[in-house]
């Protein structure tokens, strides 16, 4: 089996002791190639050592709304620059989070917006960070246009998911399918169009129902295939085909 995992923090400390038995397992798994978002400017250069010494590592550069007090605007003028560069598969992990306490959203939006803008000055696709904010981020790619990309660990309306396939981005899921509660997010799974899915696992963080408490990693990417085929009475090798395929066309993977 190949897979993506659309969505991994491999760079961060939390895989410092053990990264290659890291990647050991998730090939195990079938997990083939990742993509790794970066957070802040701060992480860059780490996460460009981090992808370059593998070949299925593929990295994503942004910033992240959660550690806004780490950006500066000048981090958009390098953010531009490496993009420029031709080192990134993304802009990303950007977006809005109005769930964490004393984040400012009119910052967070300013620069969410330029990172829209960079993207598509680039020609690249975008990873969005959108908790409790799916609204205020669709009406963003609207009104910047010329956009394709994914909402990462989507959590919102089958409505809302609608309103981003119509714009032409994907949906990204991991862990929190797996939990039986999440029946909204269960029902979107079952029944959502096939060719706007992304798996991912979002890496250390969002373990499945049976890891509650532990470190995620992408080798446990099969549980969420797993889960989700299950939900779907699918074959899990026609979800995983399907979900490699959408993210090789948006990302530009090489097989």
């Amino acid at each position: 089996m190949d897979l993506v995992d659309s969505h991994c923090h491999l760079d961060v400390p939390a895989f410092d002791g053990d990264r290659p038995e890291v990647l050991a397992r998730a090939r195990t798994a079938g997990v083939r190639r990742i993509v790794v978002p970066a957070i802040s400017a701060a992480g860059w250069d780490r996460l460009d050592r981090v992808c370059s010494s593998d070949p299925g590592l593929f990295a994503a550069y942004g910033l992240h709304p959660m550690f806004l007090d780490e950006h500066r605007p000048a981090h958009l003028d390098a953010l531009a620059l490496r993009l420029r560069n031709g080192a990134a598969v993304a802009v990303g992990e950007c977006g809005l989070d109005h769930f964490v306490p004393g984040l400012d959203r009119p910052s967070q939006l300013r620069y969410f917006i330029a990172q829209l803008e960079l993207a598509r000055e680039a020609r690249l696709p975008v990873i969005v960070h959108a908790r409790r904010a799916v609204d205020e981020v669709t009406a963003a790619i609207r009104r910047i246009g010329g956009l394709r990309g994914v909402v990462h660990s989507f959590s919102g309306s089958r409505q809302q998911a609608q309103a981003l396939w119509d714009l032409g981005f994907l949906i990204g899921l991991g862990g929190p399918v797996t939990w039986p509660r999440a029946q909204r997010l269960r029902r979107l799974a079952a029944t959502m169009p096939l060719e706007c899915l992304l798996l991912e696992t979002d890496a250390p963080d969002q373990p499945g129902c049976d890891r509650r408490g532990e470190r995620n990693e992408p080798g446990h990417l099969r549980e969420v295939l797993d889960t989700i085929a299950d939900l779907r009475g699918e074959d899990p090798a026609r979800i995983a085909a399907a979900t490699t395929a959408n993210a090789e066309r948006l990302f530009q993977l090489g097989s």
